[in-house]
């Protein structure tokens, strides 16, 4: 497995990367990363100075993905975006990989990382509390994934 930064070419296979975890978990609704429109052209949204997304390349298939972004309207805080891997990938250490290259990109230009999720991606949320993100009990801003109803924070 090879982790590396998103190219034009994985688009497609990012978004369904994403729309089969979304739908694992029921999250194939309005309210979150399901009606979100740059999912396919994240190659392109990602292009800025302050953004970046990573993906785990397996035999010519992108299995897991992760990438920062900047939060709207709050200078100095970052939001991890878009954590995905595929069930085949998980427990294997690439998550601890990802999350990693993803925080130490953000110390360089942020102090926080906020991020947003499902209480019933039990996994997930035992991730992130295991590498020091705090349980918020409200989201942090109001953004366009407000079916999400776990919230995070984390110093960086």
């Amino acid at each position: 497995m090879v982790i590396r930064e998103i190219q034009e070419k994985d688009n497609e296979q990012v978004e369904s990367l994403i729309r089969t975890c979304l739908i694992e978990f029921g999250a194939n609704k309005p309210g979150c990363a399901w009606e979100d429109k740059n999912l396919g052209r994240f190659y392109q949204v990602y292009q800025n100075e302050k953004s970046k997304y990573w993906v785990v390349e397996d035999n010519n298939k992108i299995v897991a993905g992760c990438g920062i972004g900047p939060l709207n309207n709050l200078e100095n805080v970052c939001e991890l975006q878009k954590m995905y891997s595929l069930k085949a990938v998980r427990g294997t250490g690439t998550a601890n990989e990802l999350l990693k290259i993803s925080l130490a990109f953000a110390k360089k230009y942020y102090k926080e990382c906020y991020l947003e999720t499902f209480s019933n991606m039990v996994a997930a949320n035992k991730f992130y509390k295991k590498h020091g993100f705090i349980q918020l009990n409200e989201p942090l801003i109001q953004t366009e994934h407000y079916a999400c109803d776990a919230w995070y924070i984390k110093s960086l």
